[in-house]
């Protein structure tokens, strides 16, 4: 019985639970900018600021062929853009 129920576990542990659209957001623009490692920081930026402008970033960001750390750029065009975004 408790084989299974640690297997249950294994299970639910793999299976996404995005319950609110600033979690969906946040890591849409994960993957966009294939920055998996950072995606409560996406989090956080799309809960706290615009959505659709975000994500338009990270697609800009994403179709340049030059760049090798995507994540890292992005962060640098949005503060550059937005200077006292990380200090709220």
């Amino acid at each position: 019985m408790e084989k299974n129920y640690l297997e249950l576990l294994k299970e639910r542990a793999k299976k996404s639970r995005v319950y609110k659209k600033h979690q969906f957001i946040g890591l849409m623009i994960a993957q966009i900018l294939n920055d998996e490692k950072h995606k409560s920081l996406y989090i956080k930026l799309a809960k706290k600021h615009n959505s659709s402008h975000l994500l338009g970033i990270a697609k800009d960001v994403s179709e340049r062929k030059n760049i090798e750390n995507k994540g890292a750029y992005f962060m640098k065009v949005l503060i550059k853009t937005h200077p006292n975004i990380l200090k709220n």
